[in-house]
């Protein structure tokens, strides 16, 4: 019997609760999240990127819908017993009333949290203004608030990977999103172990969430651990990742005609197995 949406949202909760760090990776499908769980992870979370890809369309700019989110999060919760939490962009509305919404959406989908953003889509003027975002923020709280289980939800400052470098901002609105009841907070983008720390201590004791994978910012989970942070997500650095092969296997067929990269693939029986025994 698979678990109920309450037993996984409690789990959810308790992994931002218990000591020490933990990681959320991302699938984009039903195959790779079974993948995931196959190698023990305790929860994931959805890539807008990851999907966007999966549909052949761009990430970032509308191009998918909130019903193919919504599709792909049944798909990605149907596949393992796992807790998932998703990408919601930014709620699919620039209204707090769309926030809110779409919060309620997504947990009748199954979900266990979500995550909203305070990016607009809109590339001439990408960042909601300060008030507008804690408004949208406190709507998608007061949404998760009503629900009969403990919804994680996660409210994302967006500056850094839109290029408007300004942490002091960031952490404003961080501050902001915290007091207006947002349970993880969450700035992609950060890049040293200073703006890393600033982030952890403006809103302890409430957990912060980063991402690996986004340019040449490595950091091990150890080290991540040692400056506070409490979950790491992967974004589409996994799609990327298996797209990357993908491309440069058939790159490889395409301009050498040869096929050295077979060396590397999964083989066949394991992932037969794992998707016959999950």
């Amino acid at each position: 019997m698979k678990p109920s949406q309450h037993t996984k949202a409690t789990a959810l909760k308790a992994l931002h609760e218990r000591e020490g760090i933990f990681v959320i990776p991302n699938p984009w499908d039903a195959g790779s999240a079974k993948l995931l769980a196959s190698l023990g992870f305790e929860a994931l979370a959805t890539t807008s990127a990851g999907l966007a890809f999966m549909l052949g369309k761009p990430d970032g700019e509308g191009a998918v819908t909130k019903e193919e989110t919504l599709k792909n999060i049944q798909d990605i919760i149907a596949a393992t017993d796992l807790p998932v939490s998703a990408d919601l962009e930014n709620g699919y509305g620039d209204e707090p009333e769309a926030c809110a919404t779409t919060i309620l959406q997504a947990a009748k989908a199954g979900l266990a949290g979500g995550s909203i953003e305070d990016a607009t889509g809109r590339p001439d003027d990408p960042i909601y203004p300060f008030e507008l975002s804690v408004a949208r923020v406190r709507a998608a709280v007061e949404a998760a608030r009503s629900l009969p289980f403990p919804f994680t939800f996660t409210a994302r400052a967006e500056n850094l990977i839109y290029g408007r470098i300004d942490l002091k901002d960031t952490i404003r609105r961080l501050v902001a999103y915290a007091e207006a009841g947002a349970d993880v907070l969450f700035a992609p983008g950060l890049k040293t172990r200073e703006e890393i720390e600033s982030v952890v201590k403006a809103v302890a004791p409430k957990p912060i969430s980063v991402v690996m994978g986004l340019g040449n910012v490595i950091f091990s989970l150890d080290e991540l651990e040692q400056l506070g942070v409490k979950r790491v997500s992967l974004g589409s650095s996994l799609a990327r990742a298996a797209y990357g092969s993908f491309y440069y296997a058939a790159q490889e067929i395409r301009e050498k005609g040869t096929f050295s990269f077979v060396k590397d693939a999964v083989p066949y029986a394991r992932l037969n197995e794992v998707f016959k025994t999950l």
